[in-house]
């Protein structure tokens, strides 16, 4: 049985080349058609290298199958198929069990290697989940770093039982002994800081005050970032997680000059071009003060106070919560936001999604390919999405539409069990039974933090001239945290540069 088309294989074999060891893959596999498929992938893979070695055995759960250096169980093992988009994490995973150097920092796999203890790791995906792979793959440098660590990845498709049975309904989901540990996207920087690994504030105790110094990592940072290094002034970059709202976005099909891309990879490609210059970036860092003095202060959440002459506020915007009981209660557990990561959850179930605009409709046509039946909830009179997304959605069986729908709560017990809404038109409340609910209402500012520090409109955007420049002398902003008219990549982008040679204009001038 070939998985692989003929493109795949080639870029397989050249991958397969820069294997430095042999690999041994033990192979747990039945009867059943997932076993059927996994045989045959393993078989492939062995008769494209001779470095792989394929061993029958019996693992914890069939069909399964784990990546291991000769003669010693080097922890990672894939309960289910990794094509798709996990198809990376077992490339990878090859490589670096076969002894290849994972790239990650000097830092960051001494911080790995330093874990005292036995950490047994279980991330829960779908294949068709565009943020599993990072957990996926940050799991499984840290099992190949250090022999007290194992990760099984297990696609939710493959075990629906496990995955009902433990009440999964988000992806990815990371147990750790057995218990919850984490859910939804995490780099392995992420992963070491929840584990108690991360960098306190004393490691920012001695930084040199920044000419420039960009607060937020998404495109709008990265275009800030970029342009004032390339000015030859200290930059540096505070961030969350870098690439921001796009780690979150599937196809990307309007960035200009690109066809076709996937939110992680433009972030990966935006980490990396700031890597070229000489900016200082610090990750997994969240500012919670601004305030102005002889210098601009920003204080993080672990305490450190970063000083700088200039700052680009570039914070992005987040998911809007709908605010209505249940919704806090059952998220993760029912209540979710990405439909391409959560969808394959609810396959054969039916689901609501509340919303629509054009995301909202996209969400609703690409769940009625995977679920029993969709329910469309929009709080106005009409759909507010493109006419073609609506021509789309109308010609599908299993969708039904509600206008002038208010969500009043969403229910449930231990996960969601239906919505209340209210019928604007009649006044009569109504309820539907339901499985699963995706909120789809558009985004709000990362900007709760500022206070009164900048001027904010009443959406909580922060205004901006033509320069990208603030109310408060030195203080400049860019992308979808402001009051621009538009929140798209490309935009935000343009207005990260604006920013960045508004901030340089301002050092030359003063």
């Amino acid at each position: 049985m070939n998985l692989l088309d003929a493109d795949i294989k080639a870029q397989l074999a050249q991958y397969l080349e820069l294997m430095e060891g042999d690999v041994l893959l033990k192979v747990s596999v039945g009867e059943d058609k997932v076993s059927r498929e996994m045989a045959g992938l393993v078989d492939e893979l062995a008769t494209m290298s001779s470095r792989i070695k394929v061993e029958l055995v019996d693992l914890e759960r069939t069909p399964s199958f784990s990546v291991n250096r000769i003669g010693e169980d080097t922890g990672i093992t894939f309960a289910g198929i990794p094509l798709g988009h996990e198809f990376t994490s077992l490339v990878l995973a090859l490589l670096q069990v076969s002894g290849r150097a994972p790239k990650v920092d000097e830092k960051v796999i001494e911080q790995v290697r330093n874990i005292k203890g036995e950490y047994h790791f279980e991330s829960y995906i779908s294949l068709s989940c565009q943020n599993c792979p990072e957990v996926v793959q940050a799991l499984n440098v840290m099992s190949v770093l250090n022999p007290g660590i194992t990760h099984t990845m297990i696609d939710g498709a493959a075990y629906k039982d496990e995955v009902e049975s433990k009440k999964i309904m988000a992806v990815p989901t990371v147990h750790l002994n057995g218990e919850p540990f984490s859910s939804g996207r995490k780099s392995l920087e992420e992963i070491l800081a929840e584990l108690g690994s991360g960098p306190d504030a004393s490691e920012f105790a001695d930084k040199e005050p920044f000419d420039v110094l960009v607060v937020g990592g998404g495109p709008a940072g990265a275009s800030a970032a970029i342009y004032a290094a390339r000015k030859g002034i200290r930059t540096g970059i505070v961030a969350d997680r870098f690439g921001g709202q796009i780690l979150d976005t599937a196809a990307i099909e309007n960035f200009i000059s690109v066809n076709r891309t996937e939110g992680p990879r433009l972030a990966a490609n935006l980490e990396e071009h700031v890597k070229e210059y000489n900016v200082d970036v610090m990750n997994l860092q969240r500012a919670k003060r601004l305030e102005k003095k002889d210098l601009i202060e920003i204080e993080l959440e672990n305490g450190a106070v970063l000083k700088s002459k200039t700052v680009i506020l570039s914070t992005g915007a987040r998911w809007r919560d709908v605010g209505v009981p249940g919704e806090a209660e059952f998220r993760n557990k029912g209540v979710a936001y990405c439909p391409h990561c959560d969808g394959p959850l609810f396959a054969g179930k039916d689901v609501a999604v509340i919303g629509g605009g054009n995301s909202g409709v996209e969400a609703a046509i690409d769940l009625a390919g995977i679920v029993n039946h969709v329910t469309v909830l929009e709080y106005g009179a009409e759909l507010r999405a493109d006419s073609v997304l609506q021509e789309r959605l109308h010609s599908l069986p299993n969708v039904t539409v509600l206008k002038n729908a208010q969500t009043k709560e969403i229910t449930g017990t231990d996960s969601v069990n239906g919505i209340t809404y209210l019928d604007r038109e009649t006044g009569d409340e109504k309820h539907i039974e339901l499985n699963g609910i995706f909120i789809q209402i558009g985004l709000v500012p990362n900007t709760d933090w500022l206070g009164d520090a900048v001027e904010r409109n009443k959406a909580g955007e922060i205004v901006v001239d033509k320069r990208g420049a603030t109310n408060v002398p030195g203080v400049f902003a860019a992308g979808d945290c402001t009051d621009s008219a538009f929140k798209q990549i490309i935009i935000s982008m343009g207005s990260g540069a604006s920013a960045a040679l508004g901030a340089f204009d301002y050092l030359v001038r003063n």
